[in-house]
């Protein structure tokens, strides 16, 4: 290329802007690519329990299956003694029952949920649930696992006073008695019944 064509050349090119190169998308690999993937798994279950509203935790490393001969033992502070010994003792009637086995963990969370919010809407302090024990192998692994999240779900909701696992009679330890609190309608009632026919002290 001779010197007036070089010129020529750069004349031609003054104005011409080089482009830009696109950034660099880092490959993630390996474990890298699995925390990421179970960190987006976690996000999306986020979003789900706020759009659904169920608070319950779903299965992970949180909830440990439980051995079907474990005896679940839970009570808030502030319930009387007296009352979660007749709770052990099934001398509760319970007005209601749901029944898990058989379930996978995703409909049983639902289920479990949706039945205690309607049980406390409806005023039903005591409550059964069955989680099974399993005749066979499959059906013990299945129950363990319903049974360790069952344990673990009850925990969760502060409509929850009590819970225990049940007497022989009503499905030993593969059902759990449930002692719900009182909703405020009931409370007003129980207030006003209360108040009925009384007389103020007038000192």
């Amino acid at each position: 290329m001779t010197d007036d064509e070089q010129n020529l050349f750069s004349d031609e090119m003054s104005d011409v802007v080089p482009l830009k190169r696109p950034g660099r998308v880092r490959v993630t690999t390996g474990q890298a690519a699995r925390d990421l993937s179970l960190q987006a798994r976690r996000e999306a279950a986020v979003i789900d329990s706020s759009c659904d509203g169920n608070l319950l935790t779903e299965e992970g490393l949180a909830i440990k299956p439980l051995d079907s001969w474990y005896v679940l033992d839970f009570k808030r502070p502030g319930v009387q003694n007296g009352v979660f010994r007749k709770l052990k003792q099934g001398r509760y009637e319970a007005d209601a029952r749901l029944d898990l086995h058989r379930m996978t963990v995703k409909t049983a969370r639902r289920e479990l949920f949706e039945f205690l919010q309607e049980a406390v809407r409806l005023g039903i302090r005591s409550v059964i649930i069955i989680h099974g024990k399993g005749e066979s192998k499959a059906e013990r692994d299945r129950s363990s696992i319903l049974k360790g999240c069952t344990d673990y779900w009850l925990r969760e909701l502060d409509m929850v006073q009590a819970f225990h696992s049940a007497q022989p009679r009503h499905g030993g330890t593969g059902a759990v008695y449930v002692l719900l609190r009182k909703s405020e309608e009931k409370k007003r009632e129980n207030r006003e019944a209360f108040m009925k026919g009384r007389v103020p002290y007038d000192g």
